[in-house]
């Protein structure tokens, strides 16, 4: 199926490894004009040598509101305008909550939940005044079931998947669609240690009714439609892909 992403603008934050980058990589196959934005340009160059000439790259941290507002007008000025954004860019600190510095816990919030808003409230008022966009924010299944040790992390992702529900209703009549995927266990940089041990690895398999881990590549089809026209009726959704790990008693 065509998904009309030919030529249209996207903007995808944490773009220089894992989810992101497949996201940007696939977006660039689809036809569409993609800036990968992350905090290291070596990595970014790397992804963009992967986009067939369609992916260009902005360096920005998260944790910088300003360098964050920056990358919407930077979209803006190389292309005049702003289709669709990905916000995929997060953190994930783990620890006992007891002992944990509430350093941590505004760290997260910074750059899981704060910046999204951001970028999408930047991003939205250009799509409202061209007629429309659409909006995709990375969460996990963490922001849907908290989990121990996790807690700011499950925490600022909730919030995410809350953004996305009220966000989507807000802007609805403005044909806005927002979306969130709350990706399980991925094979990314962000769970290194667990692919690098058997025994983790092991464990980490057995709660998973699928029988593994998902490889990057599976959850681009479902960013890519989100990120589409095709999607123009399917908003404030949020889509669990985790091998029915979630669902399981």
């Amino acid at each position: 199926m065509e998904l009309g992403l030919r030529d249209t603008v996207v903007l995808v934050t944490g773009a220089s490894r894992g989810l992101g980058a497949a996201i940007a990589v696939a977006l660039a196959g689809e036809g569409a004009q993609v800036v990968a934005a992350a905090r290291s340009k070596d990595a970014l160059e790397e992804v963009a040598a992967r986009g067939g000439g369609r992916i260009s790259v902005a360096e920005a941290d998260m944790r910088d509101e300003a360098s964050t507002l920056a990358l919407v007008d930077t979209v803006v000025s190389r292309y005049g305008r702003i289709d669709g954004l990905v916000n995929n860019a997060g953190i994930a600190p783990a620890g006992k909550f007891a002992d944990q510095d509430p350093a941590i816990w505004r760290d997260a919030m910074q750059v899981n939940v704060i910046a999204p808003m951001l970028l999408a409230q930047a991003a939205g008022r250009h799509m409202i005044g061209q007629g429309g966009g659409r909006i995709v924010s990375v969460a996990s299944t963490t922001g849907v079931r908290g989990k121990p040790y996790l807690v700011a992390y499950s925490t600022s992702k909730g919030a995410v998947v809350r953004m996305t529900e009220a966000l989507a209703a807000e802007w609805a009549p403005r044909n806005v669609q927002v979306n969130c995927l709350a990706p399980g266990a991925f094979k990314t940089d962000a769970q290194s240690a667990v692919l690098e041990s058997p025994d983790l690895l092991r464990r980490r398999v057995a709660k998973i009714p699928a029988g593994r881990m998902a490889d990057p590549d599976e959850l681009v089809p479902l960013a890519c439609l989100l990120v589409s026209p095709r999607a123009s009726f399917t908003t404030g959704a949020v889509f669990v892909v985790d091998g029915g790990e979630s669902g399981k008693l």
